[in-house]
């Protein structure tokens, strides 16, 4: 009797383990299968085509900071203005006019509203708003700099602005040639499309950070070279700087360092195409930089689910802000001439 109680005890308890074992793997695999749904249900943008015209963003971003900066102006985001356009022409803007962009400001004016309100009656307007955000969202703002102190040129004073706080990625007084060549095809290790905007320039000439933000990675990549990856604040913007100097591509990058828009990252090169590191197998001394924009971090930071988007209207724009280098020649190295300050990278 004894025996068959400890018999029963013993099958109840191995029941009692088997059943809690296929609870421990079960449970987790299905709080797993449902994340994965969810994940998968929710809606962030997958593709953006960047189309915006030179002109656009040139007169839509001289609106946003005239409104800023007039005593009777009524504050507009030039990132506002482009997606109520944007909206109004399919996302084609080879149709923009000028006049089109005074009629929208004339009417915001006479009505005392704002873009959100009228494009709320525009289907995508706010897809257009949050794709230009992603894109722009770091280029114009308030921001303090160091100018030449107009009554002692040796000396600095600073000084606060709003405006274009994004800098072109070649640093002023050093010449280059560029075209748009976003979408061409590449052969090397696969055929593959360019994602990025090539800068044509001499051997070790100063290469400077477009935004603020956080080094993301640094070293070799077969393809690129010596690389620098950025990061923005906001986690949206990815910058890629590529083919840099064989010996000497860096300027003090590191992995998790802080830059600030118009720093000096690194020197143009030929870096590349290469499996084994420091070599020079580009043909023509270029920059090639990229700006990939990320709205999920799970799907689009690395693998096939990209977006790359095309950087020949914003290159032109950025010519209107180029960052003064000086060399020091102790340490043989390249810094900004004067120093900017924003929030997020004091902070």
């Amino acid at each position: 009797m004894i025996i068959k109680i400890v018999r029963k005890k013993t099958v109840l308890w191995i029941t009692t383990i088997l059943f809690l074992c296929t609870m421990a793997i079960s449970v987790p695999t299905a709080i797993y299968t449902v994340a994965e749904e969810k994940h998968s249900e929710e809606s962030f943008i997958k593709w953006v085509d960047f189309g915006v015209s030179y002109e656009a963003l040139a007169q839509t971003m001289d609106v946003d900071i005239r409104s800023h900066t007039e005593e009777k102006g009524v504050p507009c985001s030039w990132i506002d203005l482009l997606a109520y356009l944007a909206a109004k022409y399919g996302g084609d803007f080879s149709h923009y006019k000028k006049s089109d962009l005074t009629k929208l400001t004339d009417r915001l004016s006479a009505e005392g509203t704002t873009v959100d309100t009228l494009g709320a009656d525009l289907s995508n307007y706010h897809y257009f708003k949050e794709a230009y955000s992603a894109v722009l969202d770091g280029f114009v703002g308030t921001y303090s700099i160091e100018i030449p102190d107009p009554n002692n040129p040796e000396e600095k004073q600073m000084v606060t602005r709003y405006g274009l706080k994004a800098f072109s990625p070649i640093a002023k007084g050093y010449s280059y040639s560029h075209f748009d060549d976003f979408g061409t095809s590449r052969s090397y290790g696969y055929k593959r499309r360019h994602l990025g905007h090539d800068m044509m320039g001499g051997v070790g000439t100063p290469i400077v950070a477009i935004e603020s933000g956080i080094v993301e990675c640094v070293g070799w990549n077969q393809y690129g070279g010596w690389r620098i990856g950025i990061r923005s604040f906001d986690k949206k913007r990815y910058y890629y700087y590529a083919h840099l100097r064989k010996d000497h591509p860096y300027n003090d990058m590191y992995e998790g360092k802080i830059v600030t828009a118009g720093d000096v990252i690194g020197y143009l090169g030929m870096t590349g195409y290469s499996s084994k590191e420091n070599v020079n197998n580009i043909n023509t001394p270029h920059l090639h930089y990229g700006l990939q924009l990320i709205f999920d971090e799970a799907t689009q930071k690395d693998g096939t689910n990209q977006i790359w988007i095309d950087l020949y209207a914003i290159t032109k724009l950025l010519e209107k802000n180029r960052s003064a280098v000086y060399r020091d020649e102790e340490l043989k190295e390249y810094f900004r001439k004067y120093e900017m300050f924003e929030e997020a990278t004091q902070e």
